[in-house]
């Protein structure tokens, strides 16, 4: 029997929530900051009775392997996470509709709605043209000045495809974090959906496929707290009425400004498991983190 992920905070109360997710990306190994998560989605859903979904977020054509998503899914057997909806042996098995790849179907769909709506255009910027605009001198994100949106190019591939973000702001009570409110539009502008390559964008596929896979309990860490005003903005473009609950949670941080990443080998549950660690020392790695 696989020993209990160790304990994290949650909410004394949330709305009803029946799906929630993890979802993570295949461009590097799965590393402690991956499992803290785990160990918070998991946690939640058993608190308020929700189901998790595993959503393999390979949307990057370029960084995303399949050898990091194989070792993703033996991580995930290894430490005892088992989704409740698309188990790691729907992924193993082929296609399979937890994984971003294999629902572009539905991701043109979606924008045809917004196409529809006359909210898509394209956009020939490239960072070095936006230098200074898409980065401060701090590396936070800056508003995209819209230098494209009246210049009626093409939506064809070799374009950026952004949608048209109005000025209105976005209220929302974060499940731990309480009361935000945020203006995506004087954040990022408007919001780049398609990459020059043909990718689709984080933003993107994310907010799609939190609408159309139900899920009503976005348990993630507080990285990703500003993204959360423009994916609500954008699912109700798309249709959606009520979003999810949103609760963000802290990190485990390699510095007091730097959060761990995929090639921080010394945290990757792949190289400890090679270095002998067992599953309880993995948990007790994290509990020692997050004191």
């Amino acid at each position: 029997m696989r020993p209990a992920c160790p304990p994290t905070s949650t909410p004394d109360r949330l709305p009803h929530a029946a799906l929630t997710r993890f979802a993570p990306a295949p461009t590097g190994w799965l590393h402690l900051g991956h499992v803290l998560n785990a160990c918070y989605v998991w946690n939640t859903a058993r608190t308020f009775g929700a189901r998790v979904v595993l959503r393999i977020e390979d949307h990057d054509r370029e960084r995303c392997r399949p050898e990091y998503e194989a070792g993703i899914l033996d991580d995930l057997d290894w430490l005892g996470f088992t989704p409740d909806v698309y188990p790691t042996s729907c992924f193993r098995a082929g296609p399979c509709n937890g994984r971003q790849s294999d629902r572009d179907t539905i991701y043109g769909a979606a924008l045809q709605i917004l196409v529809d709506n006359s909210l898509v255009y394209a956009c020939d910027c490239t960072r070095r043209s936006l230098a200074g605009a898409d980065k401060g001198e701090s590396g936070r994100e800056r508003r995209y000045p819209g230098t494209c949106r009246d210049r009626r190019l093409p939506l064809a591939d070799g374009f950026g495809w952004r949608v048209r973000l109005d000025e209105s702001v976005e209220e929302f009570d974060d499940a731990m974090l309480g009361r935000q409110r945020q203006v995506p539009a004087g954040q990022c502008g408007d919001l780049l959906i398609r990459d020059r390559l043909g990718n689709w964008t984080y933003q993107f596929a994310v907010t799609v496929d939190d609408y159309r896979q139900d899920i009503d309990l976005v348990v993630r860490g507080v990285d990703l707290l500003e993204s959360t005003g423009r994916q609500i903005q954008l699912a109700r473009l798309l249709g959606r009425t009520t979003p999810p609950t949103f609760m963000h949670h802290p990190l485990i941080m390699k510095s007091l400004d730097q959060k761990l990443s995929k090639s921080d080998r010394d945290t990757g549950i792949r190289d400890l498991r090679e270095a002998g660690w067992t599953v309880e020392r993995v948990f007790a790695e994290i509990a020692t983190f997050h004191r």
